[in-house]
Parts: structure tokens; C-alpha cells; sequence
């Protein structure tokens, strides 16, 4: 099996249009998603449409169990609150009450064999939680702790940090694909990665695919996202909403 791992779409219809295609010139078999399909994002409707005209393997992320159920203050800082409701509020006119139904259905984890003696085991965060963080600088104590929960497993995919990573412990292999819709590494390409067995062994690597920014970030402009400026500098830059907080303070009226 070659099995393509994307996630973090977020509603950026443009990337991951470019992400699938790159998938289909490749021969890949089989899609996983794992989550965060529609949050922040100026098409999230028609992410939506396109991965369900797919037969990928989809699980929820944090941002997609927010847009079910809403975001609770202990759960982002104080002054973000105010703004990530209104921008929650904009994907609900966006989408249907069938599309919130579709990401509630979602699963949260799944198991699958690559090879008669390769097996995936995959989720969004960690197994547990769908908003832990696991950044690549972690320790090896710590992946096995959070990420390596299944013994069966020798292969665990996760997502939510927006950083690609590949990590080999214990003689088994960690994959996060970054994210379609922006990545956090300071590229602006979309990320995802292969895995696939051949003669007996496993082969990963990550793959940047580049798609029209530009016309993304005008996107958020003409539709009148409430987050238009912080978005702008996120996908541009290739940099977590705290890092533009940071360095474009005073240059945007709403920050993240």
C-alpha cells in the first residue's frame, strides 16, 4: 500500500485542491486525513465537498470539534476569545447544518495495516486529546508517553502542530504531515507525507506542494473574514498566529 497522511486543511480549498492532485500523479492508493478540515479558512463549504467526492479516512481535529460544539475560554487565551467566536460564527454561515452533522460523525482515531507487517495507528493530536501539543522538539520519554500509546502499532501518525516531522524511536516510526492549509516551518508550500512498504520495508517522506497563495489570502479580504490581517501574515510567512503577534504588532487589528 502507498498511503498518502494530510491534515490541517483549514478551509483552504485552493491548497488542498493542489495537495490531491499531487496525491493522484503519484499513485497513491489511499488518503488519511487527520483533521482540522474548515476552521479559519475562506472556503471551508467547499473543502468539505472535495474531500467527500474522495474515499479518504477522515478524523476530527480541535478545530473541527469547535466548530460543533463551540470554543470555551479555558481553552484559548483570554484575549483571542472574543475574536475565534467570530470567526467560528463566520464558518457556521458558510457550511450546513449536514456539514456539522458530517465533522460531529467524525472519528477521532483510527487503525490501519499498511503491509502484513506494517500498521499505522492515527489521530489528530494524541490519542487521548484532541488539543495536547506535541512539538518536534519533545523528548523520546515524551512521544512514548503521548504519541506511542499503542503497542500494536509501528507507525504513528499525528498532526495539530503545523510542523512535518519524521522520528524513528524504538524502532518504530512517527509521521506529522503539517498542514495543507498553512504550515508553521516558515514555508508556505502545503505539507503532507507517503508512507509505503516496498520489499519489506517502509519508506516515508514528506512532500511540499506549492499552491496560489496570493489568491488565498485575498480570498479572506473579499469575503470579509473576521481575522482577514492575521491570516494574511500566517500564510505568507509560514508562521504560528503567536509569532505574528510578535513581529507585526500594530500593523493588524485583530491578532491571535
Amino acid at each position: 500500500m502507498k498511503l498518502a497522511i494530510i491534515s490541517d486543511i483549514h478551509g483552504n480549498a485552493a491548497a488542498l485542491e493542489q495537495v490531491l492532485e499531487d496525491i493522484f500523479n503519484k499513485n497513491i492508493s489511499e488518503v488519511i486525513v487527520l483533521g482540522d478540515l474548515v476552521f479559519r479558512g475562506p472556503e471551508p463549504q467547499k473543502v468539505l465537498n472535495m474531500l467527500r467526492g474522495t474515499s479518504a479516512l477522515v478524523l476530527k481535529g480541535n478545530t473541527d470539534e469547535w466548530i460543533i460544539r463551540g470554543i470555551k475560554k479555558d481553552e484559548v487565551p483570554e484575549t483571542d476569545y472574543e475574536i475565534m467566536n467570530l470567526e467560528r460564527l463566520w464558518t457556521l454561515d458558510q457550511i450546513t447544518e449536514e456539514d456539522i452533522e458530517y465533522l460531529d460523525s467524525l472519528p477521532t482515531e483510527l487503525s490501519l495495516n499498511i503491509s502484513e507487517t506494517l500498521s499505522l495507528h492515527g489521530f489528530h493530536a494524541t490519542p487521548k486529546d484532541l488539543f495536547e501539543v506535541v512539538l518536534p522538539s519533545e523528548s523520546t520519554d515524551v512521544f512514548r508517553a503521548k504519541i506511542m500509546t499503542n503497542p500494536q502499532a509501528s507507525i504513528y501518525a499525528y498532526a495539530h502542530t503545523h510542523h512535518p516531522l519524521l522520528r524513528y524511536i524504538d524502532g518504530k516510526c512517527i509521521i506529522n504531515p503539517g498542514g495543507v492549509g498553512y504550515t508553521f516551518d516558515g514555508f508556505t508550500q502545503s505539507s503532507y507525507a507517503i508512507a509505503e512498504e516496498e520489499n519489506g520495508q517502509l519508506r516515508v517522506s514528506i512532500e511540499r506542494v506549492k499552491y496560489d497563495v496570493d489568491r488565498v489570502v485575498n480570498m479572506y479580504e473579499e469575503l470579509g473574514y473576521p481575522n482577514a490581517a492575521l491570516m494574511k501574515h500566517v500564510l505568507l510567512h509560514g508562521i504560528h498566529p503567536y509569532e505574528v503577534k510578535l513581529k507585526y504588532k500594530g500593523t493588524i487589528s485583530h491578532v491571535v
